[in-house]
């Protein structure tokens, strides 16, 4: 596995190209790609090469969530998004999933979404990609809505093997602690069923039922998460995608573009320096 950088989830809004040597100086070894199918693939190659990075994810250019007609455009949409982030090398393609409906009893939604991600998964596959999964794990997501849905592990890879067989896991190291996963969990996986993991803390001396998903902290700053655990178990099962920061800290889009970089890139890597296997 390796670190990887999302400019966006850190608060860098700058083209990709300027976030290349940021991530590159910053001890990140990957980038997350946009895999636009109006830039050539070969531009996106030769920018990676020269800052001597990895191509690491693509977030799924569609929600699943909209209405028939807006779905069914981001399907005709998909298959060159695809071939473009085939061609970079990008095989991975992370979306995220509701923990609630208002609309739809769980059964029924476990269809629809079933149905909806697996037309998704289909297009990717023709093209190599897989799609990742990610469930929502706080209780606070849940209050005040009708129906819960899927919002562990366990339960999302149920979502996964009906969406199709190129579909895994989005692992966020966030999700994980507050849907009380364990290490174990993660042991029991094929590196196969991780598509894609985040990595972040939770602020201290707020009960795991309390925790609230947009005010989390960097990876290893309060230590409330187990991340060398769930690294390092990450490490065992020989999952070798990227790593990427998505800590939520709203004074990181206030600081300049390099000094944000650089503040994540050390967070994660003085985690990494005590998980044996991370270097794999």
């Amino acid at each position: 596995m390796y670190k990887c950088m999302n400019p966006g989830a850190i608060g860098i809004r700058l083209p990709w190209k300027e976030c290349l040597p940021l991530a590159r100086a910053s001890g990140f070894e990957g980038i997350d790609v946009p895999a636009d199918p109006a830039v050539p693939a070969s531009e996106y190659r030769d920018a990676l090469a020269a800052h001597a990075l990895r191509p690491g994810g693509m977030g799924l250019p569609l929600n699943v969530r909209d209405d028939d007609a807006k779905f069914d455009a981001g399907l005709a949409a998909l298959p060159a998004r695809a071939r473009r982030a085939a061609e970079v090398g990008v095989t991975r393609v992370p979306t995220w999933i509701l923990p609630f409906s208002d609309t739809r009893p769980l059964k029924e939604n476990f269809r629809w979404h079933a149905d909806r991600l697996g037309r998704a998964a289909r297009i990717l596959a023709e093209h190599g990609c897989r799609l990742g999964l990610e469930f929502i794990g706080p209780k606070t997501a849940r209050i005040g809505h009708k129906y819960p849905f899927v919002r562990t592990m366990e339960h999302m890879l149920e979502l996964c093997e009906a969406a199709g067989p190129n579909v895994g896991l989005l692992l966020d190291a966030w999700h994980w602690y507050t849907s009380l996963g364990t290490v174990e969990d993660i042991l029991a996986l094929e590196a196969k069923q991780v598509v894609y993991v985040h990595i972040n803390d939770a602020p201290a001396g707020i009960a795991v039922d309390q925790q609230r998903d947009n005010v989390r902290a960097l990876p290893g700053e309060t230590g409330v998460i187990d991340l060398a655990g769930f690294l390092g178990a990450l490490a065992k099962i020989e999952y070798d995608g990227p790593v990427t920061p998505e800590p939520f800290v709203k004074d990181l889009a206030s600081l300049a573009p390099a000094d944000a970089a650089r503040r994540v890139g050390d967070a994660l890597g003085r985690i990494w320096s005590l998980c044996p296997g991370t270097q794999k």
